[in-house]
């Protein structure tokens, strides 16, 4: 089986709840999302470009993160040139799997969340 379709394993597997728990763990941290999102409307972006996408992610975080889902198979990071070094990052087979998630998440929010109220306004 190819590497980035191949099933992730999780410690609960078997229990009815695991599937949920696991794809919340697997999205929960912050920034997550936002990234997959941006490659999947985006497609392929180096490093700065999807740094630019991401508006309010610090460089630091953003390399985490990218780290954290290559390591979970979901992005691939790929050389394209070595001098001066260009680095582009994708979603893997299993990354864009995720894609009606995403928009499930999005719709979700935008029907159902609604922008913080002014506190000058709040505090009457």
């Amino acid at each position: 089986m190819e590497e980035s379709t191949r099933e992730l394993e999780v410690w609960c597997a078997g229990e009815e709840w695991c599937p949920i728990t696991s794809t919340a763990t697997l999205l929960g941290k912050k920034w997550h999302t936002v990234i997959i999102h941006r490659l999947l409307a985006n497609g392929p972006l180096g490093f700065s470009a999807l740094e630019a996408e991401v508006d309010g992610i610090s460089s630091k975080v953003l390399s985490d993160a990218l780290e954290d889902l290559e390591e979970k198979r979901l992005v691939n990071r790929e050389i394209v040139s070595e001098k001066p070094v260009r680095v582009e990052y994708s979603l893997t087979d299993l990354g864009q799997s995720l894609e009606p998630v995403i928009t499930e998440m999005r719709e979700w929010g935008r029907e159902h969340l609604a922008a913080a109220a002014d506190e000058s306004e709040s505090i009457a």
